[in-house]
C-alpha cells in the first residue's frame, strides 16, 4: 500500500490537473445536441475552450454567460436566463448543461433556483433540459467534475423503474471515465458488440469527438448518445462502470432505475481485460470469440517480447487517479519500478497503488522528484520538464496538444495493451544510450541500430 500524502506548498507552479467545470463540460459533450454552458466569466470559458480544441482539433461547442464584476455581486440569474434563451433559439440545443465556476460558487448563486424561474418565464422552452451541476473550481479536480455531472445526468434524465421491470436483454450501459479516449470507446464497443450485446455509453466521446466530418454545420456536438437513449438507459439488462469515478453514476443508475452494475477500475493489462472478457461471458452466455483469444495471445507475445526492454524500469507518472492506478499497474505488471507517482486529488485507489508513496501536487512536484528515473508519464504540460530533464517522455491523458491523434490513443482491451508495449518499448529501444567506443559492449537485446554503429576492434 502507497502513503498519500498532499503537498504543502502556497500555490500551484506547474499546474498538473485541471478545473472541475472542465470535467463537468465534456462530459456534456458525449451527449447528442447538447450545449455546455459555464456560469462564470469570459475567461473561465475561453480557458476550457482553447485547452479542447488545441487536444481534440476539433470545434467545440462551449458558452458562457459571461458574469462581469456587477452581475457576480447582485446575482446571476438574468446572465443564467438570457443565455439558456439565447442557445435555445439560436443554436437549437436540446440539453443545455450547466457548470459552476468559482466566482459563482463563491457569490453562491443558487442556480437551480433561477432553472425554475426561467422554467416559469419561458414555457416554450419545455422541451429543452437543462441540467445543472455544481462544479466549483477552486476544489477537486477534473475526474471530479465528470463524475459529478455523469451521476447528475442520470438523476436528472433516465426514466425511473423498478428493479423487477422487464430488461431488455441485449442492452449494456456503460459508463466510462474521464480518462477513456474515443479511442478506448471504439475499442470496447467492439469487444462489447463482439459477445451480442448493444452497448450506450454515458457519455459518449467516439461518437461526437472522434473526428468525423459531419454532412452540415452543427453548433451544438456532432454526435454522442441521444436524450432518448438517455431517458430509456434504465432498462438496460447490466451496467459496466470503468474506473472508481464511475461508482457513484453507477450506483445512481442502480437506485434510479434498478439496474445491476459491475464496476471495473482497470482496463490495461492482461489481468483487467481476463476479469472483463469473463465478467461477458459470464452475462452472455456465449464463448469468448476467436478473435478475442487471438488478441489475447498477441499481448501475451508481447509483453514477452516487450519486458526485455521495459523490465527494471524506474518510472515517474503524473495522471488523474483513475489513470494513474491504471497505467501504474500495468507497468508493475510488465516489471518496472513506479519511482514517482503524483495526482490531482484524493481517490480510494490511490492507497492501493503498488509503490512506496503517492503525491496529490503539480509538475514542479514531479520535475523534482523525477531526476533518475529512466521515463516520464503525464500530460503535453510535462514537455518541459523532460527538456530539462533528459528523460524520455510519453505523453498519456488530456491535454496532449503537441501531438496528433490524441483523441485515438488506445490503452484498453488487449489490443491496446499490446500496442502500448510496443510504443514505451520502441520509446526505449530509439533512447537506449550509445555507449562510447573504448567502453562498447554488444547490446543484450540486439540493438541493431546501435551494433551497426559499433567499432570493429569491439567485435
Amino acid at each position: 500500500m502507497a502513503e498519500v500524502s498532499v503537498t504543502k506548498k502556497a500555490c500551484t507552479v506547474n499546474p498538473l490537473k485541471m478545473s472541475q467545470p472542465a470535467g463537468g463540460a465534456l462530459a456534456f459533450m458525449g451527449i447528442k445536441d447538447s450545449m455546455p454552458l459555464f456560469h462564470g466569466s469570459q475567461g473561465c470559458t475561453s480557458f476550457g475552450l482553447v485547452l479542447f480544441v488545441r487536444h481534440f482539433r476539433e470545434a467545440i461547442p462551449l458558452q458562457t454567460t459571461a458574469m462581469s464584476e456587477v452581475a457576480t455581486v447582485l446575482g446571476g440569474y438574468e446572465n443564467v436566463e438570457q443565455a439558456i434563451v439565447n442557445i435555445s433559439n439560436k443554436q437549437r440545443a436540446r440539453l443545455i448543461g450547466i457548470c459552476s465556476t468559482g466566482v459563482t460558487e463563491t457569490k453562491g448563486d443558487d442556480v437551480d433556483g433561477y432553472i425554475k424561474e426561467v422554467r416559469a418565464q419561458h414555457p416554450e422552452l419545455s422541451d429543452v433540459s437543462l441540467v445543472y451541476v455544481s462544479t466549483p473550481d477552486f476544489k477537486d479536480a477534473f475526474q471530479d467534475g465528470w463524475e459529478k455531472t455523469v451521476a447528475k445526468v442520470i438523476t436528472t434524465l433516465v426514466k425511473p423503474r423498478p428493479a423487477d421491470a422487464p430488461r431488455n436483454s441485449r442492452k449494456i450501459a456503460v459508463l466510462p471515465g474521464c480518462h477513456m479516449t474515443p479511442g478506448d470507446l471504439d475499442e470496447l464497443r467492439d469487444i462489447i458488440e463482439s459477445f451480442g450485446f448493444d452497448p450506450l455509453f454515458l457519455p459518449d466521446l467516439a461518437g461526437s469527438l472522434d473526428g468525423h466530418i459531419p454532412d452540415d454545420f452543427t453548433p451544438t456536438t456532432l454526435g454522442g448518445i441521444s436524450l432518448e437513449e438517455i431517458a430509456d438507459l434504465g432498462d438496460a439488462f447490466y451496467a459496466i462502470a470503468i474506473g472508481e469515478q464511475m461508482r457513484t453514476a453507477a450506483e445512481a443508475l442502480k437506485q434510479v432505475a434498478g439496474v445491476p452494475f459491475q464496476l471495473f477500475d482497470r482496463m490495461i493489462g492482461l489481468l483487467p481485460n481476463d476479469e472483463f472478457i469473463a465478467f461477458l461471458t459470464k452475462i452472455s452466455g456465449k464463448p469468448v470469440p476467436n478473435k478475442i483469444k487471438r488478441q489475447r495471445g498477441q499481448l501475451v507475445d508481447a509483453m514477452l517480447d516487450g519486458h526485455f526492454h521495459i523490465g527494471g524500469k524506474k518510472i515517474a507518472i503524473g495522471a488523474e487517479p483513475d489513470l494513474l492506478w491504471d497505467i501504474s499497474s500495468f507497468l508493475v505488471d510488465m516489471g518496472c519500478r513506479i519511482d514517482v507517482a503524483v495526482t490531482t486529488n484524493l481517490s480510494p485507489v490511490l492507497e492501493r497503488m503498488r509503490c512506496e508513496s503517492v503525491l496529490v501536487g503539480d509538475l514542479e512536484d514531479f520535475e523534482k522528484m523525477a531526476p533518475g528515473c529512466d521515463l516520464l508519464i503525464t500530460h503535453a504540460h510535462g514537455r518541459q520538464a523532460a527538456q530539462r530533464l533528459q528523460i524520455p517522455f510519453f505523453r498519456l491523458g488530456l491535454p496532449i496538444f503537441d501531438r496528433l491523434g490524441a483523441g485515438h490513443i488506445t490503452t484498453v482491451g488487449y489490443r491496446g495493451a499490446r500496442d502500448l508495449i510496443f510504443d514505451i518499448g520502441n520509446m526505449f529501444i530509439s533512447n537506449a544510450h550509445v555507449a562510447k567506443p573504448d567502453t562498447w559492449y554488444p547490446h543484450p537485446a540486439g540493438d541493431l541500430e546501435h551494433d551497426a554503429h559499433a567499432p570493429a576492434a569491439a567485435h
